[in-house]
């Protein structure tokens, strides 16, 4: 049926879920490396850690721009459309940024400099953090109200965390920063994983039928929404990337990577524990 064939009959919940279980404690590892080394699970943007960004129209490649800029603590350098760049600058004292400012001026003189303080990022970081860990906390609610069974609750805000966790982990690979918007595609992360997974619950608990016919018949359902999701992010990135439209690529990026786990963690953790679950008695 379809373009894909999910037939799990043969496996054993073990077996659905050490992959995924391996992964998720990699992941952990990679997050509590960042935490150590940088103080974050994954290396903030300067939304959080403060600094300094410069809008400028310049035909100077990076390379120039770098040289330009060698004396400050230059950390990327974005570009746009029309010659346009932007440069972000770690933290620096005042001394240091009224001579970047007087530089820029000097040098570019319609460039737009803003700034960021580090307590300014700091409050934004606890703010994100804070918003996190409620909408996490009241997925969870929301789950064990509806479904009211322990261990398939569970299951789902387990594979919403790993979601998460993994995707996270991922940013610190492949070198994604954490900003506004990408706290804002990890947010959104959640409401995606519970929708394939409350679609699974669902059907595997308050259906009749083989628990093999029930899971390939959400299978199909739940990989066609994740399909056309995954479709309208992956067009979403690549129009940004041509476009260089940089907190766009970054937040479908996020998306993207996360939309991917979720296919992992619903699929396999996710049916492995109600499989379990249910061959010991749980359920109908």
């Amino acid at each position: 049926m379809g373009l894909f064939s999910y037939n799990i009959e043969k496996y054993s919940p073990k077996q659905l879920v050490i992959i995924p279980l391996v992964v998720l404690a990699i992941s952990l590892v990679v997050l509590a490396y960042a935490t150590a080394t940088v103080g974050m699970p994954v290396k903030p943007g300067i939304d959080f850690s403060g600094g300094t960004a410069v809008n400028v129209i310049t035909p100077d490649s990076s390379d120039q721009l770098r040289a330009v800029f060698a004396d400050y603590p230059l950390v990327s350098i974005s570009e746009g459309l029309n010659n346009g760049k932007f440069l972000t600058f770690a933290a620096m004292d005042d001394a240091k940024y009224q001579s970047l400012a007087k530089l820029v001026s000097e040098k570019y003189p319609n460039a737009r400099i803003d700034q960021i303080g580090e307590s300014f990022g700091k409050t934004l970081q606890d703010q994100a953090f804070f918003a996190m860990i409620l909408a996490f906390i009241g997925m969870a609610i929301v789950v064990f109200l509806a479904f009211r069974t322990f261990v398939p609750s569970c299951a789902v805000v387990l594979s919403a965390f790993a979601d998460m966790a993994m995707t996270a982990a991922m940013m610190n690979v492949v070198g994604i920063p954490l900003t506004l918007g990408t706290t804002a595609a990890l947010l959104m992360l959640i409401g995606y994983s519970v929708d394939s997974d409350i679609l699974l619950t669902t059907r595997v608990l308050k259906r009749q039928g083989k628990l093999n016919d029930k899971l390939t018949g959400a299978f199909h359902t739940g990989i066609i929404m994740t399909s056309t999701t995954l479709a309208a992010v992956v067009v979403l990135f690549v129009v940004s990337w041509l476009g260089q439209v940089q907190v766009v690529e970054e937040i479908s990026a996020v998306l993207l990577i996360g939309l991917v786990f979720d296919i992992m963690n619903t699929w396999l953790t996710n049916v492995g524990i109600l499989k379990w679950y249910v061959l010991k008695g749980g359920g109908k």
